[in-house]
């Protein structure tokens, strides 16, 4: 008689309790990390955004007007001040604008309250204000 060689119903609960175990140790601290990864994301869209900005500036004497908005970087502006000098291509490599992490329009201001520009990204809920994920993320901020 051949010996019939598998697994018990106790051994396969117990790896199941074990997986599920793991699966409930482990998973919150991985999702959390999710919402590191957005703020981390939104603050380097910010710093390159604002990068972009200087270099417009550098450029054209001026940074772009709050009506001409954060477009003004790809796409040359009709509305004044026209820029003399803009960049061909414009001054960001996608050559369109980015939403935030969380799919919202960045908030861009200028001149600004606390430079010459304003930039921000009102964080998960999309308002100003917040704490946690839905903090603001603010360019004058970022160190």
């Amino acid at each position: 008689m051949k010996d019939k060689k598998g697994f018990t119903l106790i051994e396969i609960l117990v790896v199941v309790f074990i997986l599920a175990l793991l699966a409930a140790l482990v998973g919150p601290k991985v999702i959390g990390r999710t919402d590191d990864a957005k703020i981390a994301e939104a603050k380097i869209q910010i710093v390159n955004l604002s990068t972009a900005l200087k270099l417009y500036k550098l450029d054209n004497g001026v940074y772009p007007t709050t009506e001409q908005g954060l477009g003004a970087l790809v796409k040359k502006p009709s509305i004044a001040p026209v820029p003399e000098k803009y960049r061909e291509g414009g001054y960001l490599e996608k050559k369109t604008v980015p939403k935030d992490p969380w799919g919202n329009d960045y908030i861009y201001v200028s001149p600004g309250a606390h430079g010459d520009f304003d930039l921000s990204s009102y964080g998960a809920d999309g308002k100003s204000g917040g704490e946690g994920i839905n903090a603001d993320i603010n360019s004058w901020e970022i160190n």
